[in-house]
């Protein structure tokens, strides 16, 4: 393991620690009595109090320092005095421990006395300290200078989710997004719980991966010797339930899909989903938009929010317009009726990509995608969708062709589904049967399994039901202004992390200039390094072999640029 400067001299600290009989990482519990919130709220003067955190930073003067020490709650001035911590002759614990043994990010723990500074700033006069952990690596803090200018700030997104730990240190507004997370989870579930319905667990392994057209992850029970599929939506499941005789049943689940990843897609996500007995998908959109106002209102103090350019507002009622109507105010053209081929052809001639594995429902779904969805920005109900497009969805009661389904759409995303569940065991056969063709037929998104359980729970009678899923993670974008799904996910999915490799200095010279401009022409780029041939093929040589840049020739030159 390569240690930096400052790494090395931290760890030589840590032993010096322990040869003056400190443990940097004591097991006995310490006494924390107040938190730095606390103590700005109940502030009084003379008031002894017992708090820990870390140290993020400090200004020694000889005798004395003030430092800042940050807890869960915040930041608090703590002012360190020689004779007040050593009133006898011994005055290590100030002169050798504090100067020269502590540093930016330790955590220690403060018996001391509240008083307030001659600029009125609240502060703690330390009384006494315990080392509670050493940190071996230094915090990435920015640094302002004399003008002002803040240097080295810690904002580049993939150091940022790899090292949310960090990130949570040094960006105290990232805090902020993960405390509206848990508000709105809250706020849903308080709801639900107040209506009489009981949040419920269903199975995450499952033996056949159902409730939405997504590809599965597979893995293999080996006392079984199956394979099992991670859970893709938890729908079915739910829907038992109903059968079994709750009236109403939610879940915060996390699903997982083994599709593309984007700045709003994840592997891993998490979707809230309700089902209410005899009730329908109009009182389920009523209940929707009092659904999310009250949550705008519990996560931001309002129903209006910011995202992007655009304001929101998600005080009800919201807009209702059918998917058949959207589609024609926004390319002219009427899908009712039509026929696979009449669908593929008007999308061709719309621009819209399709191929021929795509049914009609899919056809509708992407001339929809492509041509309506990104003109909805307020919140709007979309209505009444092609059968096709619904494999789970009971039949609108006015036109057999339509379901009784609707979407949220905002700012041209979708963030809620709901129906008016099919609950006939015959058609739902036939609905399975009709995505299994389409599976068959090349369309990689539709089922590929016959759930017969389920089938089986459904002739047992489920009563008329509504059914409606929020993606969490996508709500929570829109209420925080964040366009990527990784800035409201702790730990989203990354790319495996590069293993550091020492590099000579011709080597860093050559990737630092690949890293501000990427391809270069190799011939410009040997120009710019200024190193001898003998040290630039040797440069070369070590860079390709980590596999770090690589060299591509085209019609135009030769050129080297960074490696994926």
């Amino acid at each position: 393991m390569q240690l930096s400067e400052q790494e090395r001299v931290r760890r030589e600290k840590l032993s010096t620690l322990r040869e003056l009989g400190i443990e940097p990482y004591p097991a006995k519990m310490y006494p924390v009595n107040f938190t730095t919130d606390k103590i700005k709220k109940e502030f009084k003067e003379k008031q002894p109090v017992i708090i820990a955190g870390r140290l993020m930073s400090r200004r020694i003067q000889g005798k004395a320092s003030f430092a800042e020490l940050q807890d869960a709650t915040g930041r608090i001035q703590v002012y360190f005095n020689r004779d007040e911590i050593c009133p006898e002759e011994d005055k290590t614990l100030y002169n050798e421990v504090y100067k020269k043994l502590l540093d930016i990010g330790d955590f220690i723990g403060i018996e001391g006395e509240l008083f307030t500074t001659q600029v009125g700033e609240k502060t703690v006069m330390v009384k006494n300290f315990t080392l509670l952990s050493k940190a071996l690596k230094p915090l990435p803090l920015p640094k302002v200078d004399a003008d002002g200018n803040v240097h080295d700030e810690f904002n580049d997104p993939e150091m940022r989710y790899r090292q949310r730990y960090a990130d949570l240190l040094v960006n105290p507004h990232v805090k902020e997004v993960f405390i509206k997370r848990t508000k709105l989870f809250n706020a849903m579930r308080n709801l639900f719980n107040e209506q009489g319905y009981f949040e419920v667990e269903t199975p995450i392994l499952q033996n056949i991966p159902g409730g939405a057209a997504a590809r599965p992850f597979v893995t293999h029970h080996n006392a079984l010797d199956i394979p099992l599929y991670m859970r893709i939506a938890n729908e079915l499941y739910l829907k038992r339930l109903i059968v079994g005789g709750f009236d109403g049943v939610y879940e915060f689940s996390k699903n997982f899909r083994n599709e593309g990843m984007d700045r709003t897609h994840n592997p891993e996500f998490t979707v809230m989903e309700i089902y209410v007995a005899y009730k329908d998908y109009n009182w389920m959109m009523e209940f929707t938009e009092k659904l999310l106002e009250h949550c705008a209102i519990a996560v931001n103090g309002t129903t209006e929010t910011t995202f992007g350019e655009h304001k929101v507002d998600f005080k009800a009622p919201y807009k209702r317009i059918s998917m058949t109507d959207a589609i024609k105010q926004y390319t002219g053209y009427d899908i009712t009726g039509k026929t696979e081929e009449q669908l593929r052809s008007a999308a061709l001639e719309m621009g819209v990509e399709v191929d021929e594995t795509m049914g009609k429902g899919k056809l509708i779904d992407e001339i929809f995608g492509e041509k309506c969805e990104g003109n909805f920005i307020q919140p709007t109900f979309i209505t009444d969708y092609p059968k096709e497009m619904s494999p789970l969805c009971k039949k609108h009661r006015d036109n057999p062709e339509l379901t009784e389904r609707f979407e949220l759409m905002v700012c041209g995303k979708e963030i809620a589904n709901a129906y008016s569940e099919l609950n006939d065991p015959i058609d739902q056969r036939e609905r399975f049967e009709e995505q299994l063709r389409l599976s068959e037929k090349g369309d990689d998104e539709a089922t590929q399994f016959i759930d017969q359980d389920f089938l089986r729970a459904l002739e047992y009678g489920m009563p008329p039901t509504s059914g409606l899923g929020i993606g969490m993670d996508r709500l929570l974008m829109f209420l925080t202004d964040n366009a990527s799904i990784q800035e409201v996910l702790f730990f989203p999915q990354m790319k495996p992390e590069r293993k550091a490799v020492a590099l000579t200095e011709e080597e860093k010279t050559v990737l630092t200039l690949l890293k501000k401009a990427s391809p270069v022409a190799l011939e410009q780029l040997k120009t710019q390094a200024g190193l001898s041939n003998k040290k630039w093929d040797k440069a070369l040589k070590g860079l390709r072999k980590h596999d770090l840049i690589s060299i591509e020739k085209n019609d135009e030159g030769i050129f080297a640029a960074l490696a994926d």
